[in-house]
């Protein structure tokens, strides 16, 4: 792979983020779930390309539904070590583990509306497994990845707090997602304090860039690919929704700072402030800039809205995450931009 690879510039943009002290990690194991999803495995391959540029020993250890899957996805190095099966069924770890990312999660609003048990299976069984292994191994940082999600319907546009939950409806399909996440920190907050276990959750909003196939269903790629293929977007909903994003690359140096910085049993949001839109807009934006202006944006006279959350304000407060440092950059145009340069390279 070409050094100039748009995934090489944003693993060294992760390593030269000078806010995170890689040295607790250079000779570290750590644990993560998720690892061929999209923010699991460019951690795993910023960790990985640091073994290979600077000199770091970090031991690695995938949790891997697909073994096979993962070997296309992530770097080769002798640090990595796949361990095939599901944070639901754990395959046995009996070496020490330092640190561990939990970032195994279902992403797909079909998957919540078609298997909301298995959503919450994933979700619930899965971090109690990995906190019971956090408390086990007497870990350095633990960090589970939540979602903007767990706010529920919030009717404000006033910037949200951590505290500022908005309300969900458990009696519905699709409420399995944002409340699974709302269960499972709590779970780590409970570990944090009953059994002292290092836990923090990161409440990431919507999260893209490289790494992100042509064929995923979200919004945000659905976009992109309208726009290649010069066809109109047509929204299935009036696209009312107001929410932050997040470039990748950055998500994971949120996760990063908050596994070796956060207070543990605290929840951190990680946004980025300058993207915060509606979807309407974002497709107004995408249809401009991607699309040159020679496709417009439609509504669906009829749209199936059933597997999208009810529209909601999500503008993200992100003070507790940047009074440990952190910082975003770019604009939504970035994302995008970065996003369809790595859709034609490897992940590796």
């Amino acid at each position: 792979m070409s050094n100039t690879s748009v995934y090489i510039e944003d693993y060294e943009y992760i390593l030269q983020s000078d806010f995170i002290p890689f040295e607790n990690l250079q000779t570290a194991t750590v644990l993560i779930s998720g690892g061929t999803g999209l923010i699991g495995s460019t951690l795993i391959n910023a960790l990985l390309y640091a073994n290979q540029t600077r000199g770091f020993h970090t031991r690695i250890l995938a949790v891997v539904r697909n073994s096979e899957k993962a070997k296309s996805m992530l770097r080769q190095d002798e640090g990595l070590v796949l361990l095939k099966g599901s944070v639901e069924n754990l395959p046995v770890i009996t070496e020490p583990v330092d640190y561990i990312v939990h970032a195994a999660s279902p992403t797909s609003s079909r998957f919540f509306m078609n298997q909301p048990v298995e959503t919450i299976q994933a979700g619930v069984l899965g971090t109690m497994n990995l906190l019971g292994l956090a408390k086990e191994k007497c870990v350095k940082g633990f960090v589970y990845l939540s979602s903007m999600e767990a706010y529920g319907t919030v009717l404000s546009e006033a910037p949200l707090k951590e505290a500022d939950l908005g309300y969900l409806n458990p009696a519905e399909t699709r409420s399995c997602y944002p409340e699974c996440k709302r269960m499972c920190e709590a779970m780590c907050h409970a570990y944090a304090t009953e059994y002292r276990v290092p836990a923090c959750s990161v409440r990431l909003s919507q999260t893209f860039g490289p790494g992100i196939s042509r064929n995923d269903q979200r919004v945000f790629a659905m976009m992109a690919r309208n726009a290649l293929a010069k066809e109109d977007i047509i929204l299935q909903t009036k696209g009312n929704s107001r929410h932050s994003y997040l470039y990748t690359a950055q998500a994971v140096t949120a996760v990063l700072t908050v596994l070796l910085k956060g207070v543990p049993g605290s929840v951190y949001n990680a946004a980025n402030p300058d993207t915060y839109c509606s979807i309407y807009e974002m497709a107004e934006m995408v249809a401009e800039k991607i699309g040159r202006n020679r496709i417009s944006v439609r509504t669906a006279e009829n749209g199936d809205t059933s597997k999208y959350p009810a529209p909601s304000y999500l503008n993200l407060d992100i003070s507790a995450l940047t009074a440990l440092g952190w910082r975003p950059t770019g604009d939504l145009l970035m994302l995008y931009e970065r996003m369809i340069a790595g859709m034609d390279q490897s992940l590796r």
